[in-house]
């Protein structure tokens, strides 16, 4: 990453998320309003961001969430997010392939669905599709080859889609009419948050940042400005083009699979719409190699725990990547894509996403203010305490939002609890960690206000994601329980016979002694 820190950044990121989910949200969900779904999803993020930065920074190791979480909250938490980070991987990628399909449709002046197998499968599951698949084997491939071309290519890729965004922006104000953005809210505040949530995906590439901390030259100065300065610059563009979107046309008129590419045809600009959906491929085509590359380094780094079987650990002598982690995430993505739609995949993916990001706040609270054999055992239970207050206030208030509850009476009672939560440890418990470097400012509000914002918008996804989510989880548990747990306490006693070992030999050098 060394010398392009923020490039790494924003390649990591603008990619389907904005060329693809912008429209099917602005269409069916938000209407104009689209730009405040991107403002309180960029909010959430940021403040997501903030906690990845200190541990990045604090922790400079292959693994990012997963590594973190394993350190403050042990196993089993660290099982759960190593499970939906693994689903985030293989859904995110099919959700991105599915995109792909539809702006090289797009680029042959064909309707999106041209090229997909129309079948007798029920809805979201009945086109096929052929060409996200080639496109997952091909970025696989390449990842697999070499990782030094994958950075080159990502690099290269990044250049070329800033300047595609760029020339998105800058020609569709010049086509933009204020009148399209009335109405404003034609689907209520409900809809802009609901929005929110399903577009909170187009944020979520800047974990592969954190999975490179071991290799950066100085991680102090490149994974801050990496994070902070790429999401500081990739939430305004996302801003910039969701409200030019939907100031080029009604957002009755907007197309839900090539939404850019079909505006500027509506505005008369037809050979812009090749452009665009030529932009579009290029960063959708990061996002996959580099998405695949990250996917490798976190999958790689479970295995070693033993979490899933070490054999995904192994790296081929030639190439030196991970391709049985690489095939272990492409192959199932190569099999959702070819039957899911992007709207479903889009719900499943922000719920797994929203939670990762969830437990990394609660996991630097624990950092901050609980440290092994040192920490009061009085203090270990107030910080518990509070945490499940500011937790089950939060899911209170999403609950009563999810449940689209007119009264206030509810909010009256979950938001107080919050701030008594967060005010509770601001006030009770003394630090016990002082970042060395780089710190999240205002702890315990920052990371409270994360888990917070991260479980309202999980509420306001509609329940067939929840259903969805709660099924992965529950295969999740039955794995953990009948082989996970075996295999890392194995692992762990393993760790403890070689400590032994070790220490009894050491000890009969000393006996020996000169």
């Amino acid at each position: 990453m060394g010398q392009l820190p923020i490039w790494f950044g924003f390649g990591s990121v603008i990619g389907a998320g904005i060329f693809v989910l912008t429209g099917q949200e602005a269409r069916y969900h938000a209407g104009p309003a689209i730009v405040l779904s991107y403002v309180a999803s960029g909010i959430s993020a940021m403040l997501s961001v903030f906690c990845y930065t200190e541990f990045a920074v604090e922790i400079p190791v292959a693994g990012g969430s997963f590594a973190y979480l394993k350190i403050e909250l042990g196993d089993f938490a660290a099982f759960i997010t190593a499970g939906n980070i693994l689903l985030e991987s293989i859904v995110g990628s099919a959700a991105v392939a599915r995109a792909w399909t539809s702006y090289f449709t797009s680029l042959l002046d064909r309707h999106p669905n041209s090229l997909r197998i129309h079948t007798n499968l029920s809805g979201g599951y009945n086109l096929l599709d052929p060409i996200a698949v080639a496109v997952l084997a091909i970025a696989a491939t390449i990842a697999m080859i070499s990782t030094r071309k994958t950075s080159l290519l990502n690099w290269t890729a990044t250049v070329v889609n800033t300047a595609v965004v760029l020339f998105v922006i800058i020609a569709g104000f010049a086509h933009a009419k204020t009148s399209n953005l009335t109405p404003f809210l034609p689907f209520g505040v409900e809809g802009v948050f609901q929005a929110a949530a399903i577009v909170y995906f187009a944020y979520g590439g800047f974990d592969n940042i954190a999975t490179m901390a071991e290799e950066t030259k100085n991680p102090s100065r490149d994974i801050p400005i990496g994070l902070l300065g790429s999401m500081s610059i990739i939430t305004v563009i996302y801003c910039l083009m969701a409200l030019v979107l939907s100031m080029m046309q009604k957002y009755t008129d907007i197309d839900p699979n090539a939404a850019y590419s079909v505006a500027f045809q509506n505005v008369g600009m037809k050979w812009a719409k090749y452009l665009v959906a030529l932009g579009a491929l290029k960063g959708m085509t990061t996002v996959l190699l580099v998405g695949t590359l990250g996917q490798a380094r976190y999958t790689t780094h479970i295995a070693r725990s033993h979490m899933i079987p070490p054999w995904f650990a192994l790296v081929h002598p030639k190439t030196g990547t991970p391709i049985n982690a690489t095939l272990l995430i492409a192959v199932p993505s190569a099999l959702i894509a070819f039957f899911s739609s992007l709207d479903v995949l889009a719900s499943l993916l922000s719920v797994s996403t929203l939670f990762i990001f969830m437990m990394m706040a609660v996991a630097l609270l624990v950092r901050r203010y609980y440290v092994r054999e040192i920490t009061p055992k009085i203090n270990l239970l107030k910080l518990i305490i509070f945490l499940l207050i500011i937790i089950a206030s939060s899911m209170g208030t999403s609950a009563y939002w999810g449940l689209r509850i007119t009264s206030w009476v509810g909010y009256a009672i979950t938001v107080p609890l919050w701030f008594l939560g967060t005010t509770g440890i601001a006030v009770f418990l003394p630090q016990q960690r002082t970042p060395k470097v780089w710190g999240v400012p205002l702890v315990p509000w920052f990371p409270s206000l994360s888990i917070a914002t991260n479980i309202f918008l999980m509420g306001s996804l509609g329940a067939d994601a929840f259903i969805r989510f709660a099924i992965c989880t529950v295969v999740m548990l039955v794995y953990y329980v009948f082989f996970g747990l075996h295999a890392t306490y194995d692992m762990a006693h393993q760790q403890q016979e070689t400590q032994s070992l070790k220490g009894n030999t050491e000890d009969k050098m000393k006996k020996a002694g000169p």
